[in-house]
């Protein structure tokens, strides 16, 4: 059983050691300044916390090339939203929203995503948007306030990583 906890230890370091290393070289590989690659990078990894599903490489690419940064950095930086990160995204951002809108003792329901999701679609399929307001809204936006100040926080730590590790890498 040792073993077996060694070798599934070491193979995970392995795993996130190649991811880190392939995702920085291709951002290395990219065009343009390390800030440029950064900010877009940073940009990407900023508008997953959105809860905008299905938009969030458009909305990387638009927010990027509004502040001049790397496009294409900023939609390999929406690869942070993931099917493995969007549950934890969305607890958050849903519970800090809820938070930030009705303070402290805002009680804490569970959400059933599937529904809120299935809801949606039907709304966008059907233009019939009386669901939505009843069904989504409600869920949407605490998200939409919560994701503040975790796209806040995201973006200027995603920016300060990149940043300096694509520094070094140039440096070498």
């Amino acid at each position: 059983m040792l073993i077996y906890a060694k070798n599934r230890r070491k193979f995970m370091e392995n795993v996130w050691y190649d991811f880190k290393h392939g995702f920085m070289e291709r951002l290395r590989s990219l065009k343009g300044s390390p800030g440029s690659i950064a900010a877009g990078a940073a940009t990407g990894v900023m508008v997953s916390f959105t809860p905008f599903i299905g938009l969030h490489t458009l909305l990387a690419i638009v927010f990027a090339w509004l502040i001049r940064a790397n496009v294409l950095a900023a939609a390999l930086g929406t690869v942070v939203g993931n099917p493995w990160t969007f549950p934890f995204i969305w607890a958050s951002v849903y519970y800090t929203g809820r938070v930030l809108l009705e303070g402290a003792a805002a009680a804490v329901m569970p959400v059933n995503f599937e529904n809120i999701f299935h809801a949606a679609s039907h709304a966008l399929m059907t233009f019939d948007f009386s669901d939505f307001l009843s069904d989504v809204w409600p869920v949407l936006k605490p998200m939409i306030i919560g994701c503040v100040p975790f796209c806040i926080a995201a973006w200027i730590i995603s920016y300060y990583i990149v940043k300096n590790t694509l520094d070094k890498l140039t440096a070498n």
